[in-house]
């Protein structure tokens, strides 16, 4: 008679395979999270085909290369482009404006116009050439 118990095959779990499964999961999600919102790797920019007419008349502002501004052909001083537009938006309460700007000037020299438009809370839009 055998007295020796049976030797008996332990339960094991292969984990080797399971790294190569949570990476390739990971990169999987990674791929679709970028996917799902475009605009985080793309700039998406602006089309220069007209899309919408005003009713009114807009007020246009242009700026120079040599950085001169301009209210409807009229040249202003920067320091007092704010005042301009505020007699302008006593005929007109709802103000539009279009800004004309010189492509070699710095986004800074935008931001600053449309500061003065934010500042008023009049609508502003920027004119671009169209493309050919």
């Amino acid at each position: 008679m055998n007295i020796r118990g049976r030797r008996r095959e332990g339960a094991e779990l292969s984990v080797e395979s399971l790294n190569d499964i949570m990476f390739f999961l990971l990169l999987f999600f990674l791929i679709v999270s970028t996917l799902a919102n475009p605009n985080v790797i793309k700039l998406l920019l602006p089309s220069s085909k007209q899309n919408e007419q005003t009713s009114t008349k807009p007020i246009s502002i242009s700026v120079t290369a040599d950085k001169r501004y301009y209210v409807e052909k009229e040249e202003v001083p920067y320091a007092q482009l704010e005042s301009k537009l505020k007699s302008y938006m006593t005929k007109v309460p709802e103000l539009t404006c279009v800004i004309r700007m010189d492509q070699s000037l710095t986004v800074q020299d935008l931001v600053g116009v449309l500061q003065i438009g934010v500042n008023l809370k009049v609508k502003m839009v920027l004119a671009t050439e169209q493309a050919k």
